[in-house]
């Protein structure tokens, strides 16, 4: 998914030429409609909402992170980064070499209790915080172990290399209410309606179906937080029925839609 317009001026990227320790932390409170240009970086980065959603786009897909979930970002990953509401951000810079284990593709991993608690007290350090046998030393241990640890969670939203499935992908994208069969795309394709459910599921890894929900899904939650209720969000990202969007939201986040907002 490219990211998608904004009229606010990019937010400024930290002029950092290295880290000047393994795990450097950076707190942010970001405007609606917040946004970087596309960047990369010689580091691995963490950043997860304290409220409001964030948006990691990549060349590959789409990453969302409602309230207490994060995005892993790998060293060298081309990345822009946006919040179409008002979100506290916080982020952890990681040297390579301080995460060997770490994948080498974007991931939205939930931060459970204990590494949010880590976190917070890792931001109160100084920038260049004692090492050696130091209790500094053990919170950065104790906290890349717990990043190392974070559950995976499919808030993301691949994209297919093919350009035409791109094109398809990128049209429901702009306007998730589009009521247009899988067999009325492949017509546009010129292929029957088999070869492009298997072509969209070597592409993407899920079927068109899967993927058409979870785009619809992920696309309420900019509805949500920007006040609309919960069946303007429903109507707004293609579902005709309130009640089987809440059962679906509810199924990929583990919370309904009113929950997102207390």
């Amino acid at each position: 998914m490219a990211s998608i317009g904004h009229l606010s001026a990019p937010r400024a990227i930290p002029a950092l030429d290295h880290l000047p320790r393994p795990l450097y932390a950076r707190a942010e409170s970001l405007g609606a409609g917040s946004w970087t240009t596309r960047h990369r970086h010689d580091w691995v980065q963490f950043s997860y909402a304290i409220s409001g959603v964030l948006s990691v786009y990549t060349s590959d897909g789409s990453y969302f992170a409602p309230p207490q979930w994060g995005v892993w970002i790998p060293a060298d990953l081309e990345h822009d980064v946006a919040s179409s509401m008002r979100a506290e951000m916080r982020s952890l810079y990681v040297r390579r070499d301080a995460c060997p284990w770490a994948a080498d593709q974007c991931r939205v991993l939930e931060v459970t209790p204990l590494a949010r608690e880590l976190i917070k007290q890792f931001c109160l350090l100084p920038v260049e915080y004692a090492q050696g046998d130091t209790a500094e030393a053990r919170l950065v241990a104790v906290l890349l172990d717990q990043l190392r640890a974070l559950p995976e969670v499919a808030f993301s939203l691949p994209l297919p290399r093919h350009p035409g499935l791109l094109r398809l992908c990128n049209s429901l994208i702009v306007a998730p209410d589009q009521v247009q069969t899988l067999q009325q795309w492949a017509l546009q394709l010129g292929c029957s309606e088999k070869t492009l459910m298997r072509l969209f599921q070597r592409e993407t890894g899920l079927s068109f179906r899967s993927w058409r929900q979870r785009m619809r899904l992920l696309s309420s939650l900019a509805l949500l937080e920007a006040g609309e209720n919960v069946t303007e969000a429903a109507l707004g990202c293609g579902y005709d029925s309130t009640s089987a969007y809440i059962a679906a939201f509810k199924q990929l986040f583990g919370f309904t839609p009113g929950e997102l907002r207390l």
